[in-house]
């Protein structure tokens, strides 16, 4: 689930149905989530697995392989996110959400030395410029994370739906593959192929935006 601006709308997920985007779009709003959480409600924990649960299930299942280490992350993710909530008031709270369940989820697989070393570069590559948080205390850090995103946003805005759903896939869900291949109904030689010819294009113009990585 990555969070960006496209064509005027306030946020778009790609690679996630019109279908399932519109369950979503009827679950309690993010910014009356947060409030649950700053009143103590055990409602807060609720609405976030309501709606973000199957997306944070999802990708931390392809990231540890295990049902059970990825129930174990997002009740992990559950109990940071009611530790953090308040003081802190996420002006992504989606975004914020998913970024803890996924690092977590990296965790428990780098600890268990299931993350390959290319895996992890190129998971840590991804993320900094997607998941960005600023950070209040580092002004010029904030800046450069918000230039990385935009940029991002623009690229990602100006793939077809096809690479864009692999990409996103790919680096974002870690899903394998077979399983983007299998869903979108092509090669999985096409599948490395695209990922591979845009992770490259990516860089290229990260580079060419000035975006330092």
């Amino acid at each position: 689930m990555l969070y960006i601006r496209v064509e005027g709308e306030q946020f778009k997920d790609f690679g996630i149905s019109d279908e399932r985007r519109g369950e979503r779009e009827r679950k309690m709003t993010d910014e009356k989530i947060i409030e649950l959480y700053f009143s103590r409600s055990e409602d807060a924990i609720a609405e976030t697995d309501k709606k973000y649960g199957a997306y944070c299930r999802t990708m931390s299942h392809n990231i540890t392989g295990s049902r059970e280490d990825s129930e174990e992350c997002v009740n992990d993710t559950y109990l940071r996110v009611w530790n953090v909530i308040p003081p802190q008031r996420p002006p992504r709270f989606g975004a914020f959400v998913v970024r803890i369940c996924r690092n977590i989820a990296l965790n428990m697989r780098r600890a268990k030395g299931m993350l390959k070393r290319s895996e992890e570069y190129e998971a840590i590559r991804f993320e900094e410029v997607s998941e960005c948080l600023p950070s209040k205390e580092n002004v010029e850090k904030t800046f450069d994370e918000k230039a990385a995103i935009k940029a991002l946003e623009k690229f990602l805005s100006g793939l077809s739906t096809e690479k864009r759903s692999m990409f996103v896939r790919r680096y974002f869900y870690f899903s394998c593959y077979a399983q983007i291949a299998a869903d979108l109904g092509v090669s999985e030689g096409k599948v490395k192929m695209t990922v591979s010819r845009t992770r490259e294009k990516l860089r290229e113009y990260l580079e060419k935006e000035g975006i330092d990585l």
